[in-house]
């Protein structure tokens, strides 16, 4: 039996379906994270308890790394509902942990950077979206990028240069810049070549793979700005 070719309307709203339910599941992250890390910074209890525990706060930062790598690498043999509890949990978790930015930098400063943030995430993505270049060499390159800023933030750790971290912190800015408008692009693939007759259950999974790529674009991008336009709490 022959195929019966989609129409180009179907598919239009399949794709506008798809793209639609990533950035509402990154905004819902987003909006988790930015709820339970102002929560968290306002509770004298909670703020002793996670930063002053070494334990528990690296416990955190390992559990969240997990789950990134189990979103990222084991999705497929998750179930639709337990992908997104996943990354529910860690945008939660994530609140937690990025609580201190109350304490370091003045409330205005964190808003405005947050708007500033917005405004280039943005800018990247159209771009990703609307560009005709095929970015997929410049992501290896992006990759490459984002290990040496990960191996210089650790030897920083040790030699504690302020040169060095402003150098890292401008290169970083740079590189997220690229992989948000590589991942937006990545992502209009892969909803192009998204069959329409799909179970719900693997677009979801789709859906929470790609919200988790920009979430982590936002989140790194955001923290990264922070560190230059970041205003330090009086």
């Amino acid at each position: 039996m022959r195929s019966v070719p989609i129409p180009r309307e179907r598919a239009e709203v399949v794709v506008n379906e798809f793209v639609r339910s990533v950035y509402n599941w990154m905004c819902v992250g987003l909006a988790l994270t930015g709820v339970v890390s102002y929560y968290v910074s306002t509770s004298e209890g909670m703020m002793n308890l996670v930063f002053g525990n070494t334990f528990l706060f690296f416990g955190l930062i390992i559990v969240q790394l997990a789950m990134v790598f189990s979103l990222s690498g084991l999705i497929q043999r998750m179930s639709g509902s337990t992908a997104t509890a996943l990354f529910v949990l860690y945008s939660a978790l994530n609140g937690v942990t990025l609580s201190f930015i109350f304490l370091v930098y003045a409330r205005a400063s964190i808003v405005s950077t947050f708007f500033v943030c917005s405004a280039v995430f943005l800018a990247c993505s159209i771009y990703g979206w609307s560009t005709k270049r095929d970015l997929t060499s410049l992501g290896g390159f992006l990759m490459m990028g984002l290990i040496g800023i990960i191996l210089a933030s650790v030897v920083n750790i040790f030699i504690a240069s302020s040169a060095v971290s402003a150098v890292v912190t401008y290169i970083g800015v740079i590189v997220f810049v690229g992989l948000t408008a590589y991942d937006t692009q990545k992502l209009k693939n892969m909803a192009l070549t998204q069959p329409a007759g799909l179970d719900g259950g693997v677009v979801r999974k789709g859906a929470i793979l790609g919200a988790l790529a920009l979430y982590l674009d936002f989140i790194n991008l955001f923290l990264l700005l922070l560190r230059i336009f970041g205003q330090s709490r009086e």
